[in-house]
């Protein structure tokens, strides 16, 4: 499984942790891709890491926790995914071959079987899997005939034909295995597997295609594809009870409260909702669909949370709204900060990605938040700003565009007049 990638597109989320360990649902993204491959009756996984390697260390160990053995393999220099598989290889390469999966993808154990089947009915050198998408010029896509791969083409600028793009999942065999070592680099200077499968390709019919449906995948690789698996992940959810629920608490469709979480008098919780180990909730606030409270939040008194994903440790403690946002580990939101997720001519929220302004395609997005934000009282942040980690926002702010500097205090700077009061004031 390939997680070495610092995940530039995902910040400022992963300034501080790998993408792969991102929380939705209240488990982190690999968590799911390793459910999916023990269902399809995997029980050995290597993990090609590089950066902040020792997090995933710590969280996986040696996979005994989540029914798997484990096995690392250390990318020296991110050169590409065919780099990264071919590092894999020398730990997981069998006569059989291996599957190779991107780490950053929210799958369900379908996606893989429909790869797998399909590779163990004809038998090529590589499958690959493929995917419908509804906006081509963001993936590599993929034009097939019968069955078989004809060719590759990385975000085309327009696209006609069926709209199958690289799921990231891979089936490979020696021979696949041995292309990947062999590629040359790309015109972007990487190692890519998408060329060693196009060079196979193109001696006939060796790359099979493995159509996986939409519902059983999805690419986690901006920010906001994060609130969509959160949503997956809730609406796959079997709720329970394990926390404390005090009377006067109201809890509507499936809620899962975790152990020595808190739900006070007058919450109003709607599902699907996670509330996480330690949370503590209420009085008198309201907890809407689709929202996910990691360890130890706290949400106080008439607060509303929508559609967002608050991790560890996060304070929101009164008056305040945060919608269809993602808000970082350990912030502090002062009395009053209010998330604007919604533009006034209701088109989509456009957000900036590597310096370039992104459509969303949504019509409501709010703040995506790093880690150790603290917000003074009555802070207003304006749809799609990013925040970097550790950054102080001063009180009655409108922050309107994004803060890509970690650390700083943002504040206005008043002027303040004295004056005298009138003298028949003075005299009452």
């Amino acid at each position: 499984m390939l997680v070495a990638g610092k995940g530039t597109r995902m910040r400022p989320l992963t300034l501080t942790r790998p993408k792969v360990l991102l929380e939705v649902g209240g488990r982190p993204l690999l968590s799911y891709t390793i459910e999916a491959l023990k269902a399809v009756g995997m029980r050995e996984a290597v993990f090609v890491v590089n950066y902040m390697e020792e997090a995933i260390r710590a969280w996986l160990g040696d996979g005994s926790a989540f029914g798997i053995k484990a096995y690392y393999v250390r990318q020296k220099e991110p050169r590409g995914t065919a780099d990264a598989i071919a590092c894999a290889s020398e730990l997981a390469a069998t006569e059989d071959g291996v599957l190779a999966i991107y780490g950053d993808l929210f799958i369900t154990p379908e996606a893989v079987r429909a790869v797998l089947d399909e590779h163990l009915r004809h038998r090529p050198e590589a499958t690959m899997g493929v995917v419908r998408v509804k906006n081509p010029e963001q993936f590599g896509m993929v034009r097939a005939e019968g069955g078989w791969l004809r060719e590759l083409v990385e975000k085309p600028k327009s696209w006609e034909g069926p709209p199958l793009a690289n799921a990231g999942i891979y089936v490979l065999t020696p021979e696949a295995l041995e292309a990947m070592r062999d590629v040359e680099p790309s015109k972007r200077g990487e190692l890519e597997a998408t060329s060693a499968l196009q060079e196979l390709a193109a001696e006939g019919d060796t790359v099979r295609v493995a159509e996986v449906r939409p519902e059983d995948w999805l690419d986690v690789g901006r920010p906001w594809d994060l609130l969509e698996a959160n949503e997956r992940a809730l609406r796959r959810m079997e709720p329970a009870m394990m926390g404390d629920v005090e009377p006067g608490a109201c809890l509507n469709g499936p809620v899962f409260v975790a152990e020595e979480a808190r739900v006070r008098s007058g919450a109003y919780i709607e599902g699907p909702a996670y509330i996480g180990p330690g949370a503590d909730v209420g009085p008198n606030c309201y907890i809407r669909p689709c929202t996910s409270l990691s360890a130890r939040v706290r949400i106080g008194n008439a607060c509303e949370i929508k559609n967002s994903i608050v991790m560890e440790g996060t304070h929101i403690g009164h008056l305040s709204y945060v919608g269809d946002s993602i808000i970082g580990a350990y912030c502090n939101l002062g009395a009053g900060t209010i998330t604007a997720n919604l533009r006034f001519d209701k088109a989509s929220v456009r957000v900036f990605v590597k310096g370039v302004r992104v459509d969303t395609g949504r019509r409501k997005l709010g703040v995506i938040m790093g880690d150790f934000v603290q917000t003074g009282i009555g802070t207003l942040l304006m749809p799609g700003v990013r925040i970097w980690p550790r950054c102080w926002i001063g009180p009655n702010l409108v922050v309107e565009r994004d803060i890509t500097e970690e650390g700083v205090f943002v504040r206005l700077r008043q002027e303040v007049l004295v004056g005298e009061v009138p003298a028949e004031e003075k005299s009452r």
